[in-house]
């Protein structure tokens, strides 16, 4: 006889669910798949129920249609409220629409492609100059700090054309800003995120305003440049956009590479094909961000009722669409979707990267890099290995975010030492 249904929830207090939220996420899809959290949002963990969900036409994005964050953030008489309201994120059709054709126009093929033999460079780079301080410390990088940050964020700032700044404070602004995305701030974090969101609005505008004066071949002159039949971006849409470009150009990637990285080491057997095999990067890669996404979860708002199963979820409600969760169905992955195997077929279906109108646009980027960081790691350093604390059983430091989900720091050993 079966026992009672264990008791199921998504508790990211819990100690270890930042080292594993997934243990989290299977009891929920066994047990609770629609499920209304205790933080507000309903989550679904199903791959099926999310990718429904993402293509739905009948939801929206848009907060303000059940409560406006940026008044509670700036106050209902500041201007700033409106920031980041027009980024191609945050809004729904006919704007997405308008904003994402000219957005897209700008960010083409030929200038990704373009990029090739500059992010390779530019990992080779990064990976010289750590190798030359680990070999006073003892062999060890730390792979965030020494690949994965400073690579997207140099390659974003090129594409985009964003003047020379000081690398390491906007990594820390655009880093602070990403809790806006979190169910989890607590209002000792607000006058941080509304510094953050001032110094990072003044370097866009800053940039906004030097490159109207001097454009050049790069992704902001064009999207200042950029018309389509008449129309063009407002001085508002433009400073989101740009925005949302330089911080989401970076930060996913960051994670992913950090997050990629770690998951190879754990299982040696997967590293070694990996390495013996660089043809299999591409598809390792779409494998790495199906077993450990960057982004954990979507959100999308109900404009009607939602049945599923026999759950009804009320319109004007905010749901989570559990990509994580849903990246690791048995269901629609097979009995080893908890498996890191760079060889499965299926993994290019992965919602790492969302879906529908609003799957990520630089998800074609995203994925360049990763083969850049992670294939030149793996293939330079043949004894790659965890730092002693990590193989000893320390967890690295995850950054304790729920949505963004990635590592602070990872400290590896470049010759097994």
């Amino acid at each position: 006889m079966d026992g009672p249904t264990p008791a199921v929830g998504l508790n990211p207090f819990a100690p270890g669910f930042f080292a594993n939220p997934y243990e989290q996420y299977a009891q929920l899809r066994e047990h609770a798949p629609v499920y209304e959290s205790p933080l507000g949002p309903w989550i679904l963990t199903r791959y099926e129920d999310c990718i429904r969900l993402l293509r739905d036409a009948r939801t929206s994005v848009e907060e303000r249609r059940v409560f406006d964050r940026r008044a509670l953030l700036f106050g209902d008489d500041d201007p700033r409220r409106t920031r980041g309201t027009t980024a191609i994120l945050n809004l729904d059709p006919p704007d997405h629409t308008r904003l994402r054709r000219l957005a897209t126009k700008a960010f083409s093929p030929r200038r990704i492609d373009a990029l090739g033999e500059r992010i390779q460079a530019l990992a080779d780079d990064f990976l010289d100059r750590a190798a030359a301080r680990a070999a006073d410390a003892d062999g060890t990088i730390d792979v965030i700090a020494d690949l994965a940050f400073p690579l997207p964020f140099v390659v974003i700032s090129e594409l985009l054309g964003m003047p020379e700044a000081d690398r390491d404070a906007l990594r820390d602004t655009s880093h602070t800003l990403t809790l806006t995305l979190e169910p989890l701030t607590t209002p000792e974090d607000v006058p941080r995120l509304i510094a953050a969101s001032d110094v990072m609005a003044a370097h866009v505008d800053a940039a906004i305003e030097w490159k109207r004066a001097h454009p050049a071949d790069d992704l902001l002159s064009a999207l200042i440049a950029v018309e389509e039949e008449g129309d063009r971006l407002s001085p508002h849409e433009l400073r989101d956009q740009v925005t949302l470009l330089y911080i989401a150009g970076h930060e996913t990637t960051v994670n992913l590479v950090g997050n990629g990285t770690l998951a190879l080491l754990r299982h040696p057997d997967q590293l070694d094909r990996v390495r013996d095999e660089p043809a299999l990067i591409p598809n390792a890669v779409d494998e790495l961000l199906r077993y450990d996404a960057p982004v954990q979860f979507s959100r999308r708002i109900l404009l009607e009722d939602l049945a599923i199963d026999d759950v009804v979820i009320p319109s004007h409600t905010v749901v989570l669409t559990g990509l994580g969760a849903a990246n690791h169905d048995p269901a629609h992955f097979g009995p080893d979707s908890d498996a890191l195997d760079v060889t499965r077929t299926l993994a290019p279906q992965h919602l790492a990267f969302g879906g529908g109108i609003h799957h990520c646009l630089g998800s074609v980027l995203a994925r360049a890099e990763a083969r850049a960081a992670i294939g030149t790691l793996v293939r330079r350093y043949p004894d790659l290995a965890l730092a002693p604390e990590i193989r000893d059983g320390e967890e690295p430091a995850w950054n304790g975010r729920l949505i963004l989900r990635g590592l602070d720091s990872l400290p590896v050993s470049l010759f097994g030492r």
